[in-house]
């Protein structure tokens, strides 16, 4: 059956995408607390983009990454495949393989935030919404980020007692599950216990073995219980843990490999490959042809204290996170020991946040705040390139990294008449990072130098300052100028450098805006606009730094001069008739380096020496175009059934790295591609229950997330592939 008329099928049988899609104003207005406070989303100055969870749910998005073909102008890229996550939004964001740097992009579960992106990877279950804010955050958050927020809201205990569970069973024997149960205790008490479980999808096989690869196996459960301590204080403890012991990701050759170990290229059918050296495994506790795993343990704790003074509201939120990390990768997709890597990551957080803040009821309403965080970081990295540089060539990188941060931060908004709004927020951070005894060992001996010590820090005032001018009471406009700062760090890879390790610089992001939210049409169309223009400064970007001793290049994370980055978004979501929702969002990013010299790596290694390269001018690399859409349609089949059904989309146009285009000229972007979704589900009017089929990328797009290359003796063009076609069915009940 050709794409084309298995598309046509889906969509003249389903005519549905986000079924459950939010509303217009005016029917199931949508609230959002973005501002510390609850407001309707269409009433706020802010570029803000909320999913359900039934949103969720529907489209199969299980982590965090999924958002990014829900809202617009969000990219996630798992750094060569592996467990860390890199967040970009508007062309603000950070590659990095390491573990120990900060994100552009600020991830918050419940306002607890999420410092290191390695812990951000199973945090989607049992949720209420997802709020997704666009530009720099920092006078209503503890942390501060230049990219903006992400705040996932999970599900609350109730004072009625309610139950529920969804399944699904898919392609390649996947299995996943979620359920919860929720109810009083008494005395005004009240509880939620909320479990998940993914299991099986190996989709790849071993290129040379047949062997499967890629089934999950992740546990998680959450248990929060609610106090009422009198009249006006409230008590909302959260404890979780979780664990994936999964398969890791194979890599995939998208050209034909060259030297030694070369093979054809084997892109498009599934296949991968990996092997390690006897000498790396044994060091390490796995075999040379163990499979690539992820063994990651998390548990955490978190306790929100509020307290109504009458006019004003305290709130304390007092957080402690554990998480631990063993990941195998491969990094070449040859069976030879080329270029193994292993990660050993325990990563501690201690968060405190106090906020003092306004009702909301009055002409001038205020937030002020103090956030301090405690973080610990030991890790090590190490690395098998025994078929690269020879039999001793097993790499082993520990360190250790403590970061300290004291902030203040506040907002005032002022309602100067009926229709104008003026907000005004300072942040002051002052930030400690220090890195502990980095070295690096090539085959049990120290070649960095020495045992590193580093300290770098943060000493900085940021802000906003915004208008909203409500024109009709259905179309607000608003302007904002806006300051932020993100962290400096350090380079934590393999290093026979202590020049490679020095400290990069915090960047700074002056962000100019302009938008609109409407509604029109008899309330059933919602439309909302934004234009931004970023002014960046030391904008923290992947280069390199060429070593003389072994004369080669490696890796470092460098700052660049001067960046900019301008363009546009819209959003639109239509109600036409009863039951049916078109949903749309388009989002455009044009981002240039305006000053920078960026290591021309191919020409470096022909020379045998640094050799630079002008990257003014040059795109830094996102995709300027993001494009999503869904038609959803939920209706009566006679007196006594539902149905509802659903088609989504996304579009990314191509991507292309400044740093892979120095190391290789053009072919390592990744080429642009569709993804289509789509769902059907059958339930008794007003019943409980619901059955359904799905299916996800069901024009089975042969695409790749991302792209770059290994060059030792062999030279290996990667590419981490995204899933093939899958399908299956679902049953939910909920009571």
């Amino acid at each position: 059956m050709s794409r084309t008329v298995a598309a046509a099928i889906v969509v003249a049988a389903t005519l549905s995408g986000a079924a459950h899609a939010q509303q217009a104003r005016g029917e199931d207005e949508v609230v959002i607390t973005a501002q510390r406070r609850e407001q309707a989303a269409q009433d706020v100055g802010l570029a803000v983009s909320v999913v359900s969870g039934d949103t969720l749910r529907d489209a199969g998005v299980v982590t965090v990454n999924g958002l990014e073909n829900l809202t617009p102008s969000l990219e996630v890229e798992n750094q060569f495949g592996g467990g860390q996550p890199s967040y970009s939004l508007r062309g603000v964001g950070f590659r990095d393989y390491g573990s120990n740097n900060s994100p552009t992009v600020g991830i918050y579960v419940d306002d607890v935030a999420y410092t290191l992106p390695i812990a951000t990877q199973g945090v989607i279950y049992d949720v209420e919404r997802v709020e997704v804010l666009r530009g720099p955050q920092g006078t209503l958050y503890g942390r501060n980020t230049t990219g903006g927020a992400i705040n996932v809201i999970t599900a609350r205990p109730t004072q009625e007692l309610a139950a529920g569970f969804n399944a699904e069973y898919g392609r390649f024997n996947a299995f996943r599950g979620e359920g919860f149960v929720s109810g009083p205790l008494g005395g005004g008490a009240a509880a939620r216990l909320s479990v998940s479980s993914a299991q099986g999808g190996a989709w790849q096989t071993n290129r040379e073995t047949g062997q499967e690869l890629g089934d999950a196996d992740r546990l998680a459960a959450r248990a929060q219980v609610l106090f009422p301590v009198g009249e006006k204080l409230e008590l909302l403890f959260n404890l979780h843990a979780s664990s994936d012991q999964s398969d890791g990701l194979g890599l995939q050759l998208f050209k034909n490999s060259t030297g030694p170990n070369a093979v054809a290229a084997a892109h498009g059918d599934r296949q991968t490959s990996w092997g390690y050296s006897p000498s790396f495994a044994a060091q390490h506790g796995f075999t040379a042809t163990t499979k690539p795993f992820r063994d990651n343990e998390g548990i955490g704790g978190s306790l929100t204290a509020t307290y109504d003074f009458g006019p004003t509201t305290l709130t304390y939120i007092g957080s402690r996170e554990d998480f631990d990390r063993r990941e195998l990768n491969d990094w070449d997709a040859l069976p030879n020991a080329v270029a193994g890597v292993y990660f050993v990551s325990s990563v501690e957080v201690t968060q405190h946040e106090v906020r003092l803040a306004s009702k909301g009821d009055s002409a001038f309403d205020w937030i002020v705040g103090l956030y301090v965080a405690d973080e610990s970081l030991t890790d090590i990295y190490a690395s098998d390139f025994v078929d690269s540089f020879g039999p001793a060539a097993t790499l082993r990188t520990p360190y250790g990294q403590t970061v300290k941060t004291a902030a203040v931060f506040g907002q005032v908004e002022f309602q100067a008449t009926d229709k104008l709004n003026l907000i005004a927020g300072l942040r002051y951070e002052d930030e400690e990072r220090k890195l502990k005894n980095f070295a690096t060992f090539f085959g049990g001996a120290n070649v960095t130098g020495g045992l590193v010590n580093n300290t770098t820090g943060l000493d900085e005032l940021t802000g906003r300052l915004a208008a909203e001018y409500a024109v009709t009471e259905d179309f607000l406009t608003y302007a904002s100028v806006s300051r932020g700062v993100k962290s400096g760090g350090f380079t934590a890879y393999n290093s026979f450098s202590p020049d490679a390790v020095s400290a990069f610089s915090p960047e700074v992001l002056i962000a100019y805006e302009v938008g609109f939210k409407s509604v029109f049409a008899d309330r059933t169309v919602q439309l909302n606009g934004a234009a931004f223009y970023y002014d960046y400064t030391d904008q923290q970007v992947q280069n390199g730094v060429f070593l003389t001793a072994p004369p080669r290049p490696i890796g470092r994370i460098s700052n660049a001069p001067k960046s900019e980055i301008w363009g546009a978004e819209a959003e639109l979501q239509w109600r036409p008739v009863d039951g049916l929702t078109v949903t749309q969002a388009l989002g455009y990013t044009h981002a240039t380096f305006e000053e920078f010299t960026i290591l021309d790596i191919g020409a470096s290694q022909v020379a045998g020496a640094p050799v630079g390269r002008d990257a003014s001018g040059e795109r830094l690399g996102p995709p300027e175009l993001t494009y999503s859409g869904a038609i959803g349609y939920t209706g009566a089949l006679g007196a006594k059934w539902a149905w509802a059904g659903g088609v989504d989309y996304s579009y990314r146009s191509e991507t292309d790295p400044p740093l892979l285009k120095a190391a290789s000229g053009a072919g390592y972007g990744v080429p642009s591609y569709w993804l289509v979704n789509a769902h059907l589900s059958f339930s008794p009017s007003n019943g409980p229950w619901e059955v359904g089929v799905w299916g996800r990328n069901i024009l089975d797009e042969d695409y790749d997330e991302t792209r770059n290359f290994f060059a030792g003796v062999d030279y290996t063009p990667i590419s981490a592939p995204g899933q093939p076609a899958t399908y299956g069915v679902r049953v939910a009940w909920r009571h």
